[in-house]
C-alpha cells in the first residue's frame, strides 16, 4: 500500500468531519480530540491505567471487588474527560461542560477511595448502611447511567433506570408472573455495589481482566504495523480478482478481527482503504460501505480475539475461552464466505473488473510481515498450554514489542509503547463503562427471577418448538439491536433466554436418542411410570413424533434425571454452548440494524453514502448471522469433533451460496423468479440438518443448477458479442 493511497483514504474520512466543531469534539468518534488539553491528560491517564491493569492481571493481588471498582473509576474518569456532557458552540458552554466533567471524573475516583477506606468497617457492621454508604453507592448508579448515556445513547440508561425501579418501586404493579413485591432502596444499592451480580461483580471482573488485556494486545499489534500488513496481505491475495476490492474488504476485516474485538475500530481502520478501492472499482457507495460494515462486524466472531461477549460467554457457561475460540473458527469462516458471496454476485451483476493492478505481491508482503504472526502464535500456544488468557495476552504484548524490532519500519520504542497503552485504554472506555453498568440490569433480572419467567414464557410461546424459539429470540435480538451495542444485547438476551434455548436443544437431543432406540434403562424406568401405555415403543426405534410425545409426558421434576441418563456430559455442554453462541451471533445484528447501527454509520461516513440506506444494505449482507445459528441449534457443529464440523462446514458453504443466489436473483447469470424459488429450495435442502443423504441430493441439484447458470451466462455473453 502506497503512502498516496493511505493519504487518500485518510482524506476520505477527514472530509466527513464537521470542521467548525473540531476544536471541541472529533465528530468521527464523538470524543474530545487527542490534541486538546483533555485529550493530552487522557493520554497519560490511559497509560497509567494500562500499566495498572497489567500489574493487576499478572503480578498483583488486589481483590476482585477493589479491582472492579478501580477499573470503573479509572475509565469513568477517562469517559468524563473525553466524552463531554454536552456539545456547545460557545466557549462558555464548553467550559461549563468541562467543569462538570471534571467533577464527575473525580466522583468516579471517589468510589475507589470510599471502598478502600470503608470496606472493612462496612463488613464489620454486617452491611448496615450509614449516610455515606447511601451517598457513594447512589453515586455509582448515577455515574453508570450518565457514562452509558454519553458513550452508547439513551437506551441503556433507560434500561438501567427501569431495572432499578422495577425492583424498588413499580414491580408490584404488574399482574401475574411478572409481578414482584419489591425490595428497599438500601437492599438494591447494596446488591448493585457489593454483590457478584451487580456492577462490580462477575461481568466487571471479565472487563478488567480478559477484555482489557486483549484490547490492549490488539492496540500493540496495530501500533506495531500489523494493520498495514493485513491490508497489504488481503490486497495481495484478492486484489486482482473480479470484484477484488470487495474481497479485500472481507479478507482484511477478517484478519483485522483476529487482533481487534471492536467492529467500529475495524471499520475505520480498514474502511479508509477498502471503501475507496471498492468505489473506484465500480461498486455503489452504499454497497461498499455495507460490505465493510458487515465484514468488520464479523471481526467479533473471528478468533483468537473475539468480542467482549465471548469472554462473558466463557464466564456464563464455565467453558474455557480456548474451547469457545477453537469451535468458532469454521462458523466465522462461513460468515465471511456469506459476505464474499454478496460481493461476487454484485460484481457479476455489474460486470466489474479488477482495478487494483498495483496490488503488492504475496511474497513481498509475507517477507516483511511474517514477524506479526509471532505474538499471535505465542498467544494461541500459551492458551493451548493451559495459561490463563490474561497471562497469555500479557506475554503476547511483550512478544509484539520484541518482534517489532525484527522489522525495518515499525520498531516500537518508548513513544510507540506509550501510544499503544493510551490507545488501548481509549478503545476500552465504551466497553468498560458498558460492562460495569449493565451489571445493574443483570442484578435486577437475577434478583427478581424474571429471567426464569422469561424463559418459561419463551417455552410456552414456542410450544416446545425449537425453530419457533429461534425466531422469537431473533426478533427480540432485532428489537434490542436497534438500541443496544453487541455486548449489552448479548448479556440481556443470554440472561433472559439462554436457559430456555439450551433446554430446548437438550430436549431435541433426547428426542433424537429416543427415536433411534437409544434409551438407557434408567430412562426406561421413568418412561414406564409416566407413559405405561407406550411401553411397547421402548424396545426399539420409533418415529420422532412418538419420541416427542414420550418426552412431552415426562414431568419437569424428572426431566433432569432423564437428561443425565440419556445424554453424555459432552452433549449437554455442547447444548449450553450452542444456546449462548446462537444468542451471541444474533446479538451482532446490533452493529448493522437501523436505526442505530454505529458500524454501518462509520462506514457510511467514509463512503459518503446515506447512513440509513447503508444500514439496511449492511443488514441484508449480514444474513449469515441468521443462517449459521440454525446450524448451531440443529447440528453438532460446536461439539469439538473436527471431522464432523468440516462436513457440516462443506455443505453449509454450498447451501449459503445457493440461498444468497436466490435472494439476489443472480449466480453467474440472472436467475428468474420461478428459478429463484427452486434455488432457495435447493439451498434449504443442502442445509437440512441431521440427514446426509438429503444434503448430498441438494448438493447434486445445485451442481446441475450452477452448470446450467454458467452455460446461460456464456450464451448471453456470446450473443452480446455477436450483436
Amino acid at each position: 500500500m502506497t503512502d498516496g493511497e493511505r493519504q487518500a483514504g485518510a482524506h476520505e474520512l477527514s472530509d466527513t468531519m464537521d470542521a467548525s466543531a473540531a476544536a471541541e469534539v472529533d465528530q468521527s468518534t464523538r470524543q474530545r480530540p487527542a490534541d486538546s488539553l483533555a485529550g493530552r491528560a487522557a493520554f497519560w491517564i490511559g497509560v497509567g491505567l494500562a500499566v495498572l491493569h497489567i500489574w493487576i492481571n499478572t503480578l498483583g493481588t488486589m481483590s476482585e471487588l477493589r479491582a472492579s471498582v478501580l477499573h470503573f473509576a479509572g475509565f469513568g474518569l477517562l469517559c468524563a474527560l473525553l466524552f463531554p456532557a454536552w456539545h456547545s458552540a460557545s466557549a462558555t458552554g464548553r467550559r461549563l461542560a468541562m467543569m462538570l466533567d471534571i467533577v464527575l471524573g473525580l466522583a468516579a475516583l471517589s468510589l475507589f477511595a470510599y471502598l478502600v477506606l470503608g470496606e472493612e468497617t462496612f463488613y464489620a457492621r454486617n452491611g448496615a448502611f450509614l449516610w455515606y454508604d447511601w451517598i457513594f453507592t447512589a453515586i455509582a448508579v448515577a455515574l453508570a447511567i450518565e457514562f452509558t448515556r454519553r458513550t452508547t445513547g439513551l437506551i441503556i440508561p433507560i434500561l438501567i433506570v427501569l431495572a432499578f425501579t422495577y425492583v424498588t418501586a413499580w414491580g408490584s404493579w404488574f399482574p401475574g408472573v411478572l409481578s414482584f413485591s419489591g425490595l428497599g432502596y438500601e437492599t438494591m444499592l447494596f446488591r448493585s455495589f457489593y454483590s457478584d451480580d451487580g456492577m462490580f461483580g462477575v461481568i466487571a471482573t471479565i472487563s478488567y481482566s480478559y477484555v482489557f488485556m486483549f484490547i490492549l494486545f490488539g492496540a500493540f499489534l496495530v501500533q506495531s504495523g500489523a494493520g498495514d500488513f493485513i491490508i497489504d496481505f488481503a490486497r495481495a491475495i484478492a486484489g486482482k480478482l473480479v470484484g477484488g476490492p470487495g474481497f479485500v474488504a472481507v479478507l482484511g476485516s477478517a484478519l483485522m478481527g483476529t487482533i481487534s474485538g471492536s467492529a467500529v475500530a475495524n471499520t475505520v481502520s480498514t474502511g479508509v482503504i477498502t471503501i475507496p478501492l471498492m468505489k473506484r472499482a465500480g461498486f455503489p457507495a452504499r454497497f461498499a460501505a455495507g460490505v465493510e460494515a458487515t465484514a468488520s462486524t464479523g471481526g467479533m466472531l473471528m478468533p483468537p480475539i473475539m468480542g467482549a461477549g465471548a469472554f462473558v460467554m466463557a464466564s456464563y457457561t464455565q467453558i474455557p475461552y480456548l474451547t469457545i475460540a477453537a469451535v468458532s473458527v469454521l462458523p466465522a469462516m462461513l460468515y465471511f464466505f456469506g459476505v464474499a458471496c454478496f460481493v461476487r454476485v454484485e460484481a457479476k451483476k455489474r460486470d466489474l473488473k479488477s482495478l487494483d493492478d498495483d496490488a503488492p505481491r504475496i511474497g513481498e508482503v509475507l517477507k516483511r510481515g511474517t514477524t506479526f504472526f509471532i505474538p499471535i502464535t505465542l498467544l494461541i500456544a500459551m492458551l493451548i498450554a493451559g495459561f490463563t488468557p490474561t497471562y497469555a495476552a500479557g506475554y503476547a504484548i511483550l512478544a509484539t514489542i520484541a518482534s517489532s524490532w525484527l522489522t525495518r519500519t515499525h520498531r516500537m520504542g518508548h513513544r510507540e509503547i506509550l501510544s499503544a497503552m493510551a490507545g488501548g485504554a481509549r478503545n476500552m472506555i465504551l466497553t468498560a463503562v458498558l460492562l460495569v453498568s449493565v451489571g445493574i440490569v443483570v442484578n435486577a433480572v437475577t434478583l427478581t427471577g424474571i429471567g426464569n419467567t422469561f424463559s418459561l414464557m419463551i417455552d410456552d410461546w414456542a410450544g416446545g418448538n425449537l425453530l419457533i424459539a429461534l425466531v422469537l429470540i431473533a426478533l427480540a435480538s432485532l428489537v434490542l439491536g436497534m438500541g443496544l451495542p453487541v455486548t449489552a444485547s448479548y448479556i440481556v438476551l443470554a440472561t433472559l433466554s439462554a436457559p430456555a434455548l439450551a433446554d430446548m436443544i437438550v430436549r431435541s437431543e433426547i428426542i433424537t436418542a429416543f427415536a433411534s432406540g437409544q434409551i438407557p434403562d434408567a430412562a426406561k424406568a421413568i418412561l414406564m411410570l409416566t407413559s405405561p401405555d407406550k411401553a411397547a415403543l421402548l424396545d426399539g426405534p420409533m418415529t420422532r413424533e412418538a419420541a416427542a410425545g414420550l418426552v412431552a409426558a415426562i414431568p419437569a421434576e424428572m426431566m433432569s434425571m432423564v437428561k443425565d441418563a440419556t445424554l453424555t456430559p459432552a452433549i449437554l455442554t455442547t447444548a449450553l454452548l450452542s444456546a449462548h453462541m446462537i444468542i451471541y451471533w444474533l446479538s451482532l445484528d446490533s452493529n448493522v440494524t437501523p436505526p442505530v447501527c454505529l458500524t454501518a454509520f462509520a462506514a457510511a461516513a467514509i463512503a459518503k453514502s446515506p447512513p440509513m440506506a447503508t444500514g439496511f444494505t449492511a443488514w441484508k449482507i449480514a444474513k449469515t448471522l441468521y443462517i449459521v445459528p440454525v446450524l448451531f441449534a440443529y447440528t453438532p457443529f460446536l461439539n469439538g469433533d473436527p471431522v464432523l464440523a468440516l462436513e457440516i462446514f462443506a455443505f453449509a458453504l454450498v447451501g449459503i451460496y445457493a440461498l444468497i443466489g436466490a435472494m439476489e436473483g443472480y449466480l453467474e447469470a440472472p436467475v428468474s423468479w420461478p428459478m429463484r424459488a427452486v434455488l432457495f429450495a435447493i439451498g434449504v435442502t443442502i442445509l437440512w440438518p441431521n440427514d446426509w443423504s438429503v444434503n448430498f441430493i441438494g448438493t447434486a441439484l445445485f451442481v446441475v443448477f450452477f452448470i446450467w447458470n454458467v452455460r446461460t451466462d456464456r450464451r448471453q455473453r456470446i450473443g452480446a458479442a455477436e450483436t
